[in-house]
């Protein structure tokens, strides 16, 4: 999966919104309810760094992972750093993100989920928008 795939895939779910901040943090990140799921850094020499949330039993094992690190700042929270995400297995990434959009949405209050899990108006009954 190349960078701009990933972008695609981490825009995809419900309510996810899609934030560039410029200096100083200079990172791209994506949100869903104002809950961070996953961010890619924007400057060198990190350029197209991403990092995701996981579990914490995915924690150690990714940070065994060549190419895989904790995330500054975020290791402690069991966030983690992909270098290279084309090296990195695409489905196996996608199944990560998919994971941390989830405990993003599980953090939220129920009102908030309800209405993250409603089809959007003009969708419904399959009707495209």
């Amino acid at each position: 999966m190349n960078i701009e795939q990933l972008k695609r895939h981490c825009r995809q779910f419900p309510g996810a919104v899609e934030t560039l901040h410029g200096e100083p943090s200079n990172i791209l990140v994506y949100k869903v309810a104002d809950k961070t799921y996953a961010y890619f850094k924007t400057s060198e020499p990190e350029r197209w760094r991403f990092s995701l949330r996981v579990t914490p039993d995915r924690f150690l094992e990714l940070t065994d992972v060549p190419g895989v690190k904790p995330a500054r700042y975020m290791g402690r929270f069991h966030w983690v750093t992909i270098v290279d995400v084309s090296k990195f297995p695409a489905d196996y990434l996608a199944e990560l993100v998919a994971g941390s959009y989830r405990r993003a949405v599980e953090s939220l209050g129920k009102a908030k989920q309800k209405a993250l899990s409603q089809p959007a108006s003009g969708a419904r009954n399959g009707d495209p928008e």
